[in-house]
């Protein structure tokens, strides 16, 4: 239930949309993952010290930052990332937000920031889809992505936590992340590292995202998809792609990284192993030798953007492996599922959906 403070602009929105056909001006079947300005964005502030209260909705549009505040200083913010799915007959679905909503929490507490409870993340993401809801995808053609931003805005000098803080979503209808790949060519890299123990590789920080672009530059320029990060204590063992999570199948075995504080809790990785295990497949958390990825049958990555994607080939130093992919492979099936789940196709006999109404 909004707070009373938003009603006017809830009750404007509804109004606007009224005026308003029931999608947006988009080519749906040329929709790519990228950015799409929409109609609202939702924003909250709070001081160091004090707790979040009420937010509103206000025009998509730059927002202004001192040029001493703390997230463009020391990098003090968190993302979190999820989607709205518009059903067959006109419903719109999110899946699992309040893990979304814990995570960013748990992210708070390591980055030293208040964090919005989970109830006032929710209420927030549902009024974001709400007032962008023509906006979200026809069922088949994308989703609705939904960004919630939390940053440290107010101005420091001195390394320190800022002194206020700003809650943002923003939403942009995507496309499919790797469109026009049937399945990720990968390289190992065995040099750059993600994330070291005791960082902060566990958590959605911003700072965790920007270090690997060089070592994704020099993969695309020798023909590869994307980059396959090892642990940086040993160098032996696979850790994560870029931005998702990774899985490895041996017969009747999937196994994937052990979350321990370099491997981010991914909400679709969470969900995928129960449907898995669901299907009658054994599924280890654990620590991953490369070597054991060079003998898979199979290997797919999962995350909120990626969904289900399966590799089709990975290289590390002077090997080359391929993997079984297309319809008749597990990665096929684990992503029709799950995405059957998310749009309504399929029965939610989990509650992991929410409906938006």
């Amino acid at each position: 239930m909004p707070s009373p403070g938003l009603q006017t602009t809830s009750d404007s929105i509804r109004s606007h949309d009224a005026d308003h056909e029931k999608y947006a001006d988009v080519n749906w079947d040329e929709l790519e993952f990228g950015v799409v300005p929409t109609d609202y964005m939702y924003t909250m502030k709070c001081s160091k010290g004090d707790e979040f209260s009420q937010g509103h909705l206000t025009p998509y549009g730059n927002i202004e930052l001192s040029p001493s505040a703390g997230v463009l200083n020391y990098g003090q913010g968190l993302f979190e990332g999820l989607k709205a799915n518009r059903t067959e007959d006109g419903r719109f679905l999110l899946f699992r937000p309040e893990e979304n909503a814990l995570r960013m929490k748990m992210g708070a507490e390591r980055m030293c920031m208040p964090s919005p409870s989970p109830q006032q993340f929710l209420d927030a993401v549902k009024q974001t889809v709400l007032a962008n809801k023509r906006w979200v995808p026809p069922t088949g053609k994308g989703t609705l992505y939904l960004r919630p931003l939390l940053i440290g805005s107010g101005s420091v000098l001195g390394l320190g936590p800022a002194p206020e803080y700003t809650f943002l979503i923003f939403a942009s209808p995507v496309g499919s992340y790797h469109k026009g790949r049937a399945a990720l060519n990968l390289y190992v890299e065995d040099k750059l590292h993600r994330a070291t123990p005791g960082g902060t590789g566990g958590v959605k920080s911003i700072t965790n995202y920007s270090p690997v672009y060089l070592a994704q530059k020099q993969a695309r320029a020798k023909g590869f998809s994307d980059v396959l990060f090892l642990d940086s204590l040993t160098g032996k063992n696979i850790e994560e792609i870029t931005a998702c999570n990774v899985f490895i199948l041996k017969g009747n075995v999937i196994s994937t990284p052990s979350i321990h504080g370099t491997v981010l809790p991914g909400i679709t990785r969470k969900s995928i192993i129960d449907i898995a295990r669901d299907f009658g497949y054994q599924v280890e958390e654990r620590v991953i030798p490369v070597e054991d990825l060079l003998e898979a049958d199979e290997a797919f990555c999962t995350g909120t953007a990626v969904v289900v994607t399966p590799i089709g080939a990975v290289t590390y130093q002077d090997k080359r492996v391929e993997y079984k992919t297309g319809k008749g492979a597990l990665s096929h099936k684990l992503h029709e599922t799950i995405t059957g789940i998310q749009t309504g196709r399929l029965e939610d006999k989990k509650g992991w959906t929410m409906e938006i109404n």
